[in-house]
């Protein structure tokens, strides 16, 4: 006899605690909840973060440094593996391209190319960024490489809602 036939007899699997079926379930008439009051309705209970009248924690540890979430850049990642997959020989690649082909999701980021696999199509590719390695198995493949240049300096803030907004890319040759 081994250990795995002993538990699955003593009963490894237990039911689950069916509530609200009847007195005689066991678990009848107020359902485990107690008698009364917000813990015995609903989406009742504390709120979370809540401790019973004393000053919550996050509130009461400082706050301090600083946190360059806003301002970080954010990009829509492409490998030139990919690229070899999903475009033939001479086309041009650019976001709306990518999004065509469901390599990215939305235009919404700026592109990055990284240098993940082999590239033995000739390819026009315009994103906001290349690796180095993407940037050489791209004109090794006899393709060009077009860089959108990022406005960073100005980051906008949308008046209504307060979010930083995506900064906007403007088309700048390669070198």
């Amino acid at each position: 006899m081994f250990i795995n036939q002993i538990t699955a007899m003593a009963g490894a699997h237990k039911r689950r605690k069916r509530v609200g079926r009847g007195e005689s379930s066991g678990h009848g008439k107020t359902s485990t909840r107690g008698t009364k009051g917000s813990g015995a309705r609903a989406g009742g209970g504390p709120a979370f973060g809540s401790e019973g009248g004393n000053m919550p924690l996050f509130r009461r540890i400082p706050k301090r440094g600083f946190n360059n979430n806003y301002f970080a850049q954010k990009f829509s990642i492409v490998n030139v593996g990919d690229l070899e997959k999903a475009f033939q020989d001479g086309q041009t690649v650019d976001a709306a391209a990518l999004v065509a082909h469901k390599l990215i999701r939305d235009e919404k980021f700026p592109v990055k190319v990284l240098g993940d696999g082999e590239l033995t199509r000739k390819l026009n590719v315009v994103a906001g960024k290349f690796s180095k390695q993407a940037q050489d198995k791209i004109a090794k493949a006899g393709g060009t490489v077009k860089t959108l240049e990022l406005n960073r300096n100005k980051v906008k803030q949308d008046p209504k809602t307060g979010k930083f907004l995506a900064p906007k890319r403007t088309e700048k040759s390669a070198k």
